[in-house]
């Protein structure tokens, strides 16, 4: 289980893409954070199930690596072969960098092998006064793309569209 704590980082780091660089991102490049850096998990309280092989974190949970933070209600670290494979967060989760903006959803998913996050309901970023909305937010660590989608809400819940304010003047 030891193993399992590493992954958040890779969560974090992915979630860390300015909220302005969405739109006209020229050249993709790898989201990275600082891997190296301690791990902070505090939550209410902890729960490890062997024979599923996983650890969950309930209630307030806050995950820390340098800069980078991470909330939500619960985070669900799952294991194959002595790895992690999977980390899920739920519940009014934040991810707040000071270099890269804020990233709020419902549920956020961290898949290791395949190095992709997806973040889900209400999926709003913020960078300064820049925001975009959209349903669903997901990231390739590999290659660094981002497409973030408008759901499929009728016209009258506001269409499912992605919605974008970007303030040229702003820092």
């Amino acid at each position: 289980m030891k193993h399992a704590l590493i992954v958040p980082v890779a969560f974090l780091a992915a979630l860390a893409i300015p909220a302005s660089g969405l739109p006209a991102a020229p050249a993709a490049k790898p989201v990275v954070g600082n891997s190296n850096a301690p791990i902070d998990i505090s939550a209410d309280s902890f729960q490890a199930d062997l024979n599923a092989k996983s650890a969950t974190y309930t209630g307030n949970v806050i995950v820390t690596q340098a800069d980078m933070k991470l909330r939500a209600n619960t985070v669900k670290i799952t294991t194959v072969n002595d790895k992690a494979d999977k980390v899920t967060a739920s519940g009014n989760v934040v991810v707040d960098s000071p270099k890269s903006g804020i990233v709020t959803g419902d549920n956020g998913v961290y898949s290791v092998v395949p190095r992709t996050v997806v973040m889900t309901g209400n999926v709003v970023l913020k960078k300064g006064k820049d925001v975009m909305r959209g349903a669903q937010l997901t990231v390739n660590l590999t290659t660094g793309q981002a497409v973030l989608g408008g759901g499929v809400k009728s016209q009258a819940q506001g269409g499912g569209r992605v919605q974008g304010v970007f303030l040229p003047n702003s820092q």
